[in-house]
Formats: C-alpha cells, structure tokens, sequence
C-alpha cells in the first residue's frame, strides 16, 4: 500500500518535523498514524519526502525526515478550460482531473454554463476538492486552480484541444507536440456554443462516438492525452 501524503507549505530538511495544524489532525486523530508508521510530506511544487512516526498526540505528530527529493513537472504540461458546471458536476470534474494528472484547472463561464459564480465560494471549493484530492493520488504537483474566465478572457496558449461532439477528428490521431503546453477545452452542459469556436481557435476534437457529461469528459480525455504522452 503506497505511503498516504500531506501537503505543508515549505519542505523541511532532513531531521526532525512537527506535523500539525490541519494536516497534522488529518494524520493524529483521522488516520490515526502511529509511531514506527511511515508517511510523505510534499509541498505541491514537486518537493518529497518520507518521514517516520516518532510520536503521536492530539492533533500533531512528530516526524524524523529523509533528505527531500524533487520531482520535475511533466512536459508537456497538460492545462484544462473547464466549462462551469451546476450542482457538484464542476467539483466532481476537478477531483477526476487532479487524480488524472491535469497540471493547471482555469474555470470556464461559457456560453452555455448553466451555473453563475457570484462570489469566491465556488472557487474556494475548486481549488479544496483539487487539493485533497492530489493528496489522494499522491501528487507531487497539486494543480492550480485559477479564477473563473468568460470566454473574451480567455488566453488560449500552446496546442488548443477543444472537445466537441460534432469534431471530425479523434483525440486519438490529433498532432501532439513534444515539449510545451497543451490546452484542452471541455464544455459545459449543453457543449461548446457555435460562436465560441472561433474565439477558443484550436482544433475541434472528439473522444469517441459517446457523448460524455462535462463531470467525466475531460478525465476521460486527459487519461487519452496522458497514455499518448508516455506518462501512463
């Protein structure tokens, strides 16, 4: 069973650590580490390290850490415009996309985005559903999750993939670049409006036949994306 991890804010040095705050009652009183157990600590920008139990208490542990390692980020790096969707669709799509290995999430208020952001709320939950669920997938990178964009805001860079239903070219045969970015666009309920393929440019592409809920389409895609891409 591989090591559960915790973020902290800056990687210690080799020696000793007190694990506390909010991933220190995580590891103390929910997952109940005991001393002599192992566990990872990581910073979220490709900082890790093992660390050993040596005590326990309320809220807190006390750690004896092995030197820190770095892991390099991916490249190319796979970034994600993720149409705003209602209910928990959007949160459930962050979760998929973290633990697929999307490196950056950009909120999309398309055209056909059902659901409004009125204030930080949506957001704040965005970037916690991707921080937890990084810790769950054991991510060296935990992605950022940055603020909503209408579509006249958005600044499209590197290889642009927009999902799109109608797309006569498959993700699967669609050019790949070796270094850089790639860009993957995913519609709200309801897809990508007409209009707004010129302004997102790139090149329209489909999955499959099927036609996948906003929530699942871009894992699905950056799943494809990650085994063409030799990360999987």
């Amino acid at each position: 069973m591989s090591l559960p991890l915790f973020l902290v804010a800056e990687l210690p040095a080799a020696g000793s650590f007190v694990l506390s705050g909010t991933e220190g009652h995580h590891a103390a009183d929910v997952q109940r580490l005991a001393p002599g157990e192992a566990l990872l600590l990581c910073d979220g920008r490709g900082g890790l390290t093992r660390a050993v139990v040596t005590a326990a208490r309320k809220g807190a542990l006390d750690l004896t850490l092995d030197a820190p390692t770095h892991v390099p980020p991916p490249d190319p790096s796979i970034t994600v415009v993720q149409g705003i969707a209602k209910g928990e669709r959007g949160e459930l799509a962050v979760q998929l996309l973290t633990e697929v290995g999307a490196d950056r999430i950009v909120p999309w208020q398309a055209t056909r985005s059902i659901a409004r952001w009125k204030d930080a709320k949506p957001l704040e939950r965005w970037q916690s559903t991707a921080r937890e669920a990084a810790k769950q997938s054991r991510r060296a990178w935990l992605p950022p999750v940055e603020q909503a964009r209408t579509t006249k805001q958005l600044a499209l860079t590197g290889t642009v993939l927009v999902l799109h239903e109608e797309a006569a070219e498959p993700l699967s045969a669609v050019p790949l670049p070796e270094t850089g970015e790639i860009t993957l666009v995913v519609g709200p309920e309801g897809g990508v409006a007409p209009e707004e393929l010129p302004l997102l440019g790139g090149t329209p592409v489909r999955l499959g036949h099927e036609v996948l809920r906003t929530s699942t389409a871009g894992a699905a895609a950056v799943s494809a994306l990650s085994i063409r891409l030799g990360r999987w």
